[in-house]
């Protein structure tokens, strides 16, 4: 399974790639404004920080502009991936950019009829938002099981679910035993992941018990 991280914080970004485990990068218009800054300079700063897809999301509802946003953030750089969303208008730029060889995330699904029109419209990625099922008293994992299955039907579907809206390190297991593709996770729940009881106790019992000897494994 791929990590996304999920911020516009270009300072978080830095420090969690630095671990080597980010494979590319999730905004949207909600954590570009919580950012403060330039939409463009910012997403061109997190191209250079990271190799993998850094979806940048177009701001128009109609195709026409939709169509010419998408190419110019197509044009920033090369692993740009423009977002936009699952409505009719966000399905036809989806297709047309998507035959123009660019790819696509198709963020905002909710249901697997969605899921299944994105595949179509030739999207690269399909952002279904567990959280905001999980919300409205709905099971968002189950709508990523159900893609998965659907998909898995159909070789000739290359779209990857990408599990959006994750609250919990739960969310990323459950999505993992079910086969989904990537998770874009908030900078917090990725370090959560790290994170485990009995892990900061077991180190803090070695680290006691190494110091009792005496021993130091680099030269002074």
């Amino acid at each position: 399974m791929k990590f996304f991280v999920d911020t516009a914080d270009v300072n978080e970004i830095r420090d969690l790639a630095s671990t080597g485990l980010v494979d590319g990068v999730t905004t949207n218009p909600s954590l570009i404004a919580k950012s403060g800054r330039n939409f463009i300079e910012v997403i061109q700063e997190i191209c250079e920080l990271v190799d993998g897809p850094v979806s940048a999301e177009v701001a128009a509802t109609d195709y026409e502009i939709m169509l010419e946003e998408g190419k110019k953030l197509a044009g920033l750089a090369p692993n740009v991936t423009i977002k936009v969303p699952l409505t009719p208008d966000g399905l036809k730029t989806c297709k047309a950019l998507s035959d123009d060889g660019r790819k696509v995330n198709v963020t905002l699904c909710f249901s697997a009829g969605q899921a299944i029109l994105a595949a179509k419209a030739g999207a690269a990625y399909i952002s279904p938002f567990v959280g905001r099922l999980d919300d409205i008293s709905s099971d968002g994992m189950s709508l990523i099981d159900d893609i998965c299955a659907i998909y898995a039907n159909y070789p000739e579907i290359n779209t990857e679910v990408l599990v959006a809206s994750i609250r919990s390190p739960n969310h990323v297991v459950e999505a993992a035993k079910m086969g989904a593709d990537v998770c874009t996770l908030p900078p917090t729940v990725l370090r959560q992941l790290f994170t485990h009881p009995l892990t900061s106790a077991g180190l803090a019992a070695f680290l006691s018990d190494w110091a009792e000897t005496g021993q130091q494994i680099l030269d002074p």
